[in-house]
């Protein structure tokens, strides 16, 4: 009795493990995810080589590789490896290029808007406030919407990494009030460019490598960039002595990462998750990294004779004035006001927790730090 039913045990056991597909070599059926075929894709940054940009752009791509199991690849590629900086989202959406690293104020030339989704006025709130606006505050459908609708571009876009506070920029000599912006050679992009274009700046649109090469051959006589990291590894240093900290032209700007729509509607449910969660994930870690890269050249630049000047509370209260007139000269165009208008909404919702609810960290810092 006892034998046979052993026997009958072991019998089942044998069907269970035919039917599971084991068989007697006791091999395990791997997920058809597993055996998905490897897409490589090219990924061209608007950055030089050198710019701690392009490392951010570097880390976004390895974190979508290690984040699909090797799966998707992002070859990255610096700016004008295969098209120039500024037409980067058009070889994206011919499929030139498979996605790109950037940020929308590039775009500022095809639609005003787009600089909303980078480069946004001054209302009173920073870059995560910005980002949080965007997807959860409508801000993610009206990009779309200016994208794929208005302008027919086929690209999908992610934004991340809320940037610190921009400089006012690199001058030949200390901005002492809005008087010694008037008649100045002055780079910028996006709507900044409309900013600094009312406080009486002849002003040039020019990508982060040709920036530093401009200032040297007097074609320039000022310049904003981003941050030390960024405008030590391009040289201003070299060609500018005078770094005026704090400017509402660029308060909350975020990068943008773009796909071929095409490519990314091809691709399965978790590798189109993982481009966008990989965008989540370096928004927490490359503000780490920008926080200790930053500090550690901005004390670098002082070693190297900068002098370090906060901009005065009149350039400011100037720009804050420009912003206005920029405002009410775009908002002419119905898409541009919808935008703005719904950032409005949030800043005024959220700020006003913000503001009464958040302590200033000066009194803290004066305290520990003097």
């Amino acid at each position: 009795m006892t034998k046979a039913k052993s026997s009958d045990r072991g019998a089942s056991r044998r069907k269970f493990l035919q039917v599971a597909g084991l068989g007697a070599a006791g091999t395990v059926a791997m997920p058809q995810v597993s055996r998905a075929q490897t897409l490589t894709w090219k990924f061209q940054s608007t950055w030089p080589t050198k710019d701690i940009f392009h490392e951010m752009a570097v880390d976004y791509a390895k974190k979508v590789g290690e984040m699909s199991g090797g799966r998707l690849k992002l070859e990255v590629l610096a700016a004008g490896a295969v098209v120039p900086a500024f037409q980067m989202q058009d070889a994206v959406h011919a499929g030139i290029l498979d996605g790109g690293h950037g940020v929308t104020a590039y775009w500022y030339g095809k639609h005003k808007a787009f600089s909303l989704f980078g480069t946004p006025p001054a209302l009173g709130w920073d870059a995560h406030s910005f980002l949080g606006w965007f997807y959860h505050g409508g801000g993610e459908a009206l990009y779309n919407e200016l994208v794929n609708d208005i302008l027919k571009v086929n690209v999908v876009g992610y934004l991340y990494f809320p940037m610190p506070t921009q400089p006012l920029g690199w001058f030949k000599r200390e901005v002492k009030s809005p008087d010694d912006l008037k008649n100045i050679k002055y780079r910028t992009v996006g709507l900044s460019a409309d900013l600094f274009k009312e406080l009486g700046a002849a002003v040039t649109i020019l990508p982060g490598g040709e920036i530093v090469p401009a200032m040297d051959r007097g074609l320039l006589d000022a310049a904003e960039f981003n941050n030390p990291s960024s405008d030590i590894l391009l040289g201003f240093s070299d060609v500018s002595k005078y770094y005026m900290l704090q400017s509402y032209h660029q308060a909350a700007e975020a990068f943008e990462v773009i796909f071929n729509k095409g490519k990314v509607n091809a691709l399965p449910a978790e590798l189109k998750s993982i481009l966008r969660y990989a965008a989540f994930a370096a928004t927490a870690d490359q503000l780490g990294m920008a926080y200790d890269r930053y500090s550690k050249d901005f004390e670098e630049l002082k070693k190297r004779g900068v002098n370090m000047v906060k901009t005065p509370d009149s350039v400011l209260q100037a720009q804050l004035s420009a912003w206005d007139k920029v405002i009410e000269a775009q908002s002419k165009e119905a898409f541009f006001a919808k935008v703005l208008n719904s950032q409005k909404a949030w800043v005024k919702r959220t700020g006003a927790y913000l503001e009464l609810n958040n302590v200033s960290n000066t009194m803290a810092y004066k305290h520990f730090f003097g």
